[in-house]
């Protein structure tokens, strides 16, 4: 019986009325007895109650929506039930709408980051893997526990359970009881959850007093300069001559001389003295004062440099790409330059000021940065777009065919030689490799993948909190029963061990030896770890993008490790 329906029978017994026992059954019907509405009423107040919590703070510290888990932990253990198709649905769909939107809001600046310092992220959440793996096999060696508790504290330590379902099919089809792994997995899965998140806390102070400059992180990034063209070997050269120059990537908005500034293309030739401002990259900087000759010390990167007071004849205007039939073209073949007699300076992504070179796709959303005359920049924004309310529908045909096309990557099988059975991304991996993709390159394609930085957000803040509220209320069902058995002590300390040595020692190697930043290397060790739950936390209480570029670059490599080693480990001890 439960308890509001022991309630109900007291409450008849002293006489409240018949007129409250409607709705008192009412009230039962609706919260207790598993049904559809019954489930999304369920899962909502866990979401609601979690997340008010999470505003909570600690110290200024607050753990934000892992509240919702907890709250979900809580509802299970006092004996909530929901229909077990509903949970499932919901925990699945909101886990894909997590990881698929947040692949869209990366995908734009995925490549660059892999190119610029993925290839490192990826070494180092692979450490994360490995360290994690030995210290796990090292426990089982040592005789402190079987094989089936040891995956399962595995898997739950590194919150990752694709690679305990792998590893409960591989245990079965040798012929071996799975039920130990999913019971030490159902302890040691909040602690992973939670474990990261401390380890987060407790090396933030200490490694963001010894993290270097951003520019590690930024060096695709447009940087403003100025130039004095003093170099005799570039008097008499045009701009297109040196810019056509292989490995160098820039542009030049205005040119001085002689006191009068001009608009510079690439049949402008150098003269002695020529003072010439240039949109790059700090990576250039040093290259091109050796070619020009001298760099000033102008500062052009402050916020409240007024553009337009540089020159009368000038104006400086950031226009907004609306237009879809501008989604998807090179900058280059719009030829703004020949027929407007404008400069492209740059171009502002995801928050990101990018370089406006010809061969750069344009996305909607991209505001453009053009300089020209006052005329010439109202033609240029005509054609581009420039309608704020354009963008503010969302695309949400490229969102339910990017979900449908990311479940069909994650079912692929992948056949492993030397493995009876394939190993598939699942329905985390798939979807999430898809949205960086359609991000990275559905322009190309003339797929309007963009969505506006809320509607980003609120799509994954739903998911993520289905997901948590959902895995909550399937593990808080059993967890005071196994929690209360003598292993479980052993269980949550190894678990514990697990989690925590591979994030503290990779997140000094990564910002003591490889100079990232703390949010770079925080958004890698929650990729590492697959723990969108440490992303959440993570996105709550350090500002910008650089730690779900990160999470998001680690996570397809480490979630298709984990699943491949998993089953490896069962087939090489019980070889």
């Amino acid at each position: 019986m439960t308890p509001l329906s022991k309630h109900t029978s007291n409450a008849s017994r002293q006489g409240c009325g018949p007129r409250f026992l409607p709705l008192m059954n009412w009230l039962q019907d609706t919260f207790f007895i598993p049904s559809a509405i019954q489930a999304v009423i369920i899962i909502c107040l866990i979401c609601a109650v979690g997340l008010s919590l999470g505003k909570l703070r600690l110290r200024g510290v607050s753990l934000g929506v892992t509240y919702v888990f907890f709250m979900g932990i809580l509802a299970g253990a006092l004996g909530l039930q929901v229909d077990a198709r509903m949970l499932s649905y919901a925990e699945s769909f909101g886990l894909i709408l997590f990881v698929y939107t947040l692949g869209l809001q990366v995908g734009p600046g995925f490549m660059s980051a892999f190119r610029q310092g993925g290839a490192a992220l990826n070494l180092m959440a692979v450490g994360v893997v490995v360290l994690g793996t030995l210290t796990a096999l090292a426990v089982g060696w040592a005789g402190y526990l079987p094989l089936q508790d040891m995956l399962g504290v595995l898997c739950g330590a590194t919150t990752n359970t694709p690679a305990l379902g792998a590893a409960q099919q591989t245990l079965k089809q040798l012929g071996q009881p799975a039920s130990g792994a999913a019971l030490s997995c159902a302890v040691t899965y909040p602690l992973g959850m939670v474990g990261v998140i401390l380890a987060l806390i407790l090396m933030k102070g200490w490694l963001s007093r010894r993290q270097q400059t951003k520019a590690s992180d930024e060096a695709d990034e447009a940087f403003i300069a100025s130039f004095e063209v003093c170099n005799p070997a570039v008097f008499g050269l045009s701009l297109g001559h040196i810019s056509g120059m292989e490995g160098h990537s820039f542009v030049v908005s205005r040119l001085w001389r002689e006191g009068k500034v001009m608009l510079p293309n690439s049949q402008t030739i150098l003269q002695e003295g020529d003072r010439i401002l240039v949109i790059t990259n700090k990576a250039q900087l040093p290259q091109l004062t050796l070619y020009f000759g001298r760099r000033d010390e102008t500062n052009w990167n402050r916020k409240d440099v007024d553009w337009n007071k540089l020159d009368a004849t000038l104006m400086s205007q950031r226009i907004l790409i609306t237009r879809s039939e501008i989604n998807g073209r090179k900058l280059g073949t719009l030829q703004l330059r020949a027929r407007y007699g404008v400069n492209v300076s740059r171009v502002q992504r995801s928050g990101i000021q990018l370089v406006a070179t010809p061969g750069l796709v344009l996305r909607m959303g991209d505001r453009v940065t053009v300089v020209g005359e006052a005329e010439s920049l109202k033609h240029v924004a005509r054609e581009l777009g420039n309608v704020v309310k354009r963008l503010e529908e969302p695309n949400m045909v490229t969102i339910f065919i990017g979900i449908v096309l990311g479940l069909l990557l994650g079912s692929i099988p992948l056949f492993v030689p030397g493995m009876s059975y394939p190993v598939r991304l699942g329905l985390a991996g798939g979807p999430i490799v898809m949205g960086i993709l359609i991000g990275a390159y559905g322009p190309r394609l003339h797929m309007v993948a963009y969505t506006t930085t809320s509607a980003n957000l609120m799509l994954r803040s739903l998911g993520l909190s289905m997901y948590l509220a959902c895995l909550g209320l399937d593990a808080g069902r059993d967890f005071l029963a196994v929690v209360m058995q003598p292993a479980a002590l052993g269980w949550i300390g190894f678990g514990l061990l697990i989690t925590l040595l591979p994030v503290v020692l990779m997140s000094i190697v990564a910002v003591v030896a490889m100079k990232k930043t703390f949010a770079t290397t925080a958004g890698m060790l929650c990729g590492a770890m697959a723990n969108p739950i440490a992303l959440g936390y993570v996105n709550d209480t350090i500002p910008g993008n650089a730690q779900s570029v990160a999470y998001a670059t680690v996570y397809p490599l480490c979630m298709f490790l984990r699943v491949i080693i998993a089953q490896l480990i069962v087939m090489l001890w019980l070889a």
